[in-house]
């Protein structure tokens, strides 16, 4: 059975940061916790009445801030996940944290109620860059959260954020490698991007917050990727490290390009639907969603059925992100299309990309495999082929992944591959 994850969205947050434009969202007079538990229990249940039968592999609480919710909330939508579809005896349930000591508080009770796996926003070990970028939490308090999610939770991860205003080389040398000394067995590590409609963006359109340029930026990831190395955690994505068999499954999960529902206020999903991939989005305004779920039992404003092209797109965007690259078999069962060799050769000449499994002009037939994709695969390959059976022009199971150059200039490399794609059968 293909791996089925649940994304669960909480908006709220207890403060905006000037960095973020994620769906959250500030209620200094709280919310009506009842109220959203039973519209994310409706929601469930209409995408379980649309998507069917499932075994939930991972799910994850993301927002926001999860942690504020009560863990009873957390152990009652599980409960309902639960009761709608079937899950795994090894699922992953991860929740997203912060650690100020409140929500750190909670760690136990959040165990309790079923998650195994704590993802914390920790963001900067320096007292003065964290009240820069609006965090309210202390250095102290991110140790002492780290340490409870260690010895409560089997699994555990923090994110940090670099390439901040002003951080040099060394500077960064000596947080990460502070870092690495609390560090589990996964690591996130992210370049500060100016997002649109921030207050970063603001302040940064005026010449009054100024990020590192592309060429300091570019050190700040190479001594990350050396450093993250030499204490055992690999890149197995652009911005995750962890150490072998540690990966997150349900980020995993997204860009392997697999399938999961979207839960929540802006959350989203990728589902199939009577052998057809669609796209969905829910409002992002946490109280305009949950009128939408009361009135509709779905808090979806958009549910887009994919072409073959644009899920091809979308698994060479997701796919080339992590360390083992995109599967071409994959690529051309899913969307009947394969990069043009001339583009893969321009790519792989200027150090940017690699490929596993020699280029072959003859056409092979890959065999297709028995998964919830078999009717969406018939419907992308195209009149003629063998109902089980897909050709390619290429040998079976050769991969492309970018270097660690071209994963500097992404998206780049996606699209010379996306503009040079050709058909994948005659």
């Amino acid at each position: 059975m293909a791996p089925f994850g649940v994304y669960v969205h909480w908006p709220f947050c207890a403060q905006k940061c000037p960095y973020c434009d994620f769906n959250s969202h500030v209620r200094f007079g709280g919310w009506d916790e009842a109220r959203f538990l039973a519209a994310y229990k409706r929601e469930i249940d209409g995408i379980a009445d649309l998507v069917g039968s499932r075994t939930v592999s991972s799910i994850f609480f993301g927002g926001g801030t999860p942690s504020l919710m009560q863990p009873a909330t957390t152990a009652a939508i599980l409960d309902h996940i639960a009761k709608r579809w079937g899950i795994s005896s090894d699922v992953e349930i991860t929740l997203e944290a912060n650690p100020n000591s409140v929500e750190a508080g909670r760690f136990r009770d959040f165990r309790q109620a079923g998650v195994n796996r704590v993802s914390i926003g920790v963001q900067s070990l320096r007292d003065d860059e964290l009240r820069k970028l609006g965090r309210i939490h202390t250095v102290a308090e991110a140790k002492t959260a780290l340490d409870v999610a260690r010895s409560t939770f089997d699994r555990f991860s923090f994110d940090l954020i670099y390439a901040r205003p002003k951080q040099t080389a060394e500077d960064w040398r000596a947080e990460l490698t502070e870092a690495l000394t609390l560090v589990g067995d996964h690591l996130s590590l992210y370049q500060l991007t100016i997002e649109p409609d921030t207050p970063y963006a603001a302040l940064h359109a005026v010449g009054k917050l100024v990020i590192p340029d592309d060429d300091a930026a570019r050190a700040l990831y190479e001594i990350t990727d050396v450093l993250t190395t030499a204490r055992g955690l690999s890149a197995y994505e652009v911005s995750n490290y962890a150490r072998p068999g540690a990966e997150s499954r349900h980020n995993l999960l997204y860009w392997r390009y697999g399938e999961y529902a979207g839960i929540g206020p802006g959350a989203h999903g990728r589902v199939l639907v009577e052998g057809q991939r669609s796209a969905t989005v829910t409002e992002r305004n946490p109280e305009a969603w949950a009128d939408r779920v009361e009135a509709t039992g779905t808090g979806v404003v958009e549910a887009i059925e994919l072409t073959c092209a644009e899920q091809a797109d979308e698994m060479l965007l997701m796919g080339l992100r992590l360390s083992e690259g995109v599967d071409l078999d994959q690529l051309a069962a899913l969307g009947g299309v394969r990069p043009d060799a001339h583009a893969i050769d321009d790519l792989v000449a200027l150090g940017l990309l690699d490929v596993i499994g020699m280029p072959n002009r003859a056409q092979a037939v890959v065999a297709i495999p028995d998964s919830d994709d078999k009717d969406i695969i018939r419907a992308c390959a195209g009149p003629g082929l063998a109902p089980d059976a897909f050709a390619v022009d290429r040998i079976p199971a050769a991969r492309i992944r970018a270097t660690r150059a071209g994963r500097l200039v992404l998206n780049a490399v996606v699209a010379k591959l996306s503009n040079g794609f050709v058909p994948a059968a005659a």
